[in-house]
């Protein structure tokens, strides 16, 4: 009797914290006041409690939050990038949406900061807010984040981005995509990496921060918490798996040009002005094949 009276206490508590979360979200959808166009398509009901999340609750905290998110929006414009304006960014693959999901069925993005092919901070940043758009586009139904494999092969120094544009890339990840990473595995970063880390985690809200795992491939117990998120057979050789990692420009640059229709469908964006404003032929779009497979770690 005791064990179904406590049963029954539990499940009349989760009701209750669920039902006072709806109620939160309604709370902030009315002191966000009236909202038009692409803003009120934003701000769905898992939006505006991602945002709660992202500051524990409090109205206030989350209402500033979103706003200043929603004059971002306004002018960065993340949903009108397009692959064009960023592909001679992802020529070597250094960010990419990986062909598999996790075992939680999540978008997976692969970042490989020992690609790095340019000196724009601006550019590197308008890239990798492109992908996550389109990451977030591609996100299963009912699934919210994406999990990031970093793949440490050829990274030096000399191929990083400064710490300025890595904490831009933190701020805008943090304070405007709040809970859309799942879990972060930086995979067997050189030493040398550790200066580097210990100059920016310092930009991570501690929530982000628990998020972040370093996989060492002679460290069990992190190989083991890597492969608890994904199948070692979709998983490439350059992070453990039997998989062989193939990024093709051409192929990628067709699948980001399919979505790029997708995503002006989902925002109700004309494209035709766009395009004439860019002057992108299709083969500027969709270059000559590049094939690059990364030797096994």
């Amino acid at each position: 009797m005791m064990y179904f009276r406590r049963k029954n206490s539990q499940k009349h508590h989760v009701e209750d914290d669920d039902s006072q979360k709806a109620a939160k979200v309604m709370e902030l959808r009315t002191a966000l006041g009236p909202l038009t166009d692409r803003s009120l398509k934003y701000c769905t009901d898992s939006c505006l409690r991602r945002y709660l999340e992202a500051r524990n609750w409090n109205l206030d905290k989350a209402k500033k939050m979103l706003e200043e998110t929603i004059k971002w929006r306004a002018t960065y414009k993340p949903e009108e990038i397009r692959w064009p304006e960023v592909a001679h960014e992802g020529e070597t693959g250094k960010v990419s949406r990986a062909n598999f999901f996790d075992r939680s069925g999540r978008t997976v993005l692969i970042l490989r900061p020992g690609k790095q092919n340019t000196t724009s901070g601006e550019n590197n940043i308008r890239h990798l807010v492109y992908l996550i758009e389109n990451g977030i586009l591609n996100l299963h139904e009912g699934q919210e984040r994406m999990s990031w494999l970093i793949d440490f092969t050829g990274w030096s120094l000399n191929t990083n981005i400064s710490v300025k544009v890595t904490r831009d890339i933190i701020n805008i990840l943090q304070n405007h995509y709040p809970e859309r990473l799942a879990v972060a595995f930086l995979y067997n970063p050189p030493r040398i990496f550790e200066a580097f880390w210990k100059a920016v985690k310092y930009f991570l809200d501690p929530n982000t921060f628990e998020k972040v795992k370093f996989v060492y491939p002679k460290n069990k117990g992190s190989v083991e918490l890597m492969r608890s998120f994904f199948d070692v057979e979709n998983l490439p050789r350059e992070f453990g798996g039997k998989a062989t990692l193939n990024y093709d420009h051409q192929e990628f640059s067709r699948l980001m040009v399919e979505d790029d229709i997708k995503t002006a469908a989902f925002w109700g964006i004309d494209e035709k002005p766009k395009n004439a404003l860019k002057g992108h032929s299709m083969a500027e779009v969709v270059p000559e094949p590049i094939s690059l497979v990364s030797p096994a770690s």
